[in-house]
């Protein structure tokens, strides 16, 4: 059982990583200036490939809750992540988006019924303070729309996440992760048709492998694990494991660049891995007591033997 669960841990967190690249990606194989094109290049596609996949449509309620899923976590997520990034100082929007896996920890506790601890409490403000410490910068003034943007942002996928886990328990995850990307790509290819003009150039070459990566691997692959980890394991164990892409993204930054760590970076590394492990820690020790009370004979009383673990 302990292994288990740290196998299915480990691959969610493949997500987060591969979600770390795409600063790099974005900046270095794509073509600027168009965030909603290249959202909506990334979100559609992937739906389709995955949709291919697992050869199965919607059902009765399962095309309006398709339609709400993907404009939380996808066309909603990436929309105000993109305003946010562009009018917030460096840092600030990641910074911001640090709070989704405590707002997703309060969420469950209200919808899904998992216990809201002391512990995940305490390690979703360590988290935040370790993503602050990992990319803040010197800046100006907070733009109070940038701001709104980031915090619609987090709440928005927080609120996808656990509805996510809410709903889909009759579908494979996998079904569930492409009808969300498909809706989601068309809402994001619905706002590109109104306010983002294409590009004047053709994409080279470059571009195309870029958007090919995005798509594939940072989108279909990412997504399609860590709404695996959504359904398998408490919606807040997902969520805080997210906080490891920034580590991710600054660790490709400094291979790249060259970059040395500065002391405060190294601070905000150690807090983010020090509240992901209190929370995957937490989680391995619970499982095997589920089993104990799951193999307690019918004669016994359950509920004293389940109490010890809530």
């Amino acid at each position: 059982m302990l292994s288990k669960t740290m196998s299915v841990v480990a691959m969610t967190a493949v997500a987060p990583i591969l979600w770390g690249t795409t600063y790099l990606t974005a900046t270095t194989l794509l073509i600027g200036g168009h965030p909603l094109l290249t959202a909506a290049v990334r979100a559609l596609p992937a739906g389709i490939l995955l949709l291919l996949i697992g050869r199965r449509l919607p059902r009765g309620s399962w095309w309006w809750k398709s339609a709400v899923l993907g404009a939380l976590n996808i066309g909603g997520f990436f929309a105000f992540l993109f305003i946010a990034a562009d009018r917030l100082p460096g840092g600030v929007a990641a910074v911001v988006g640090g709070i989704q896996p405590l707002l997703v920890a309060v969420l469950a506790s209200r919808v899904l019924a998992e216990k809201l601890t002391g512990r995940v409490v305490a390690a979703g403000v360590a988290g935040v303070i370790g993503v602050a410490l990992i990319v803040l910068r010197a800046s100006g003034g907070l733009d109070a729309i940038g701001v709104a943007a980031a915090l619609l942002g987090a709440v928005s996928m927080a609120t996808g996440v656990v509805l996510t886990k809410a709903w889909s328990h009759d579908h494979p995850p996998l079904v569930v992760t492409a009808w969300q990307l498909v809706a989601g790509g068309l809402i994001l290819a619905a706002l590109v048709a109104v306010f983002e003009p294409l590009p004047a150039l053709p994409p080279t070459l470059t571009n195309i492998a870029g958007y090919a990566y995005l798509a594939l691997i940072g989108t279909a692959l990412a997504y399609a694990v860590w709404f695996r980890g959504v359904a398998a394991l408490p919606a807040r164990v997902p969520a805080f494991l997210g906080l490891l892409s920034p580590v991710v993204a600054l660790a490709i930054g400094g291979l790249v660049a060259g970059e040395t760590l500065t002391l405060t970076q190294v601070c905000g590394v150690a807090l983010v891995f020090a509240s992901v492990a209190a929370v995957v820690a937490g989680e391995v020790r619970r499982r095997p007591r589920r089993s104990v009370v799951s193999a307690v004979p019918a004669g016994i009383d359950r509920g004293r033997v389940g109490n010890r673990d809530v």
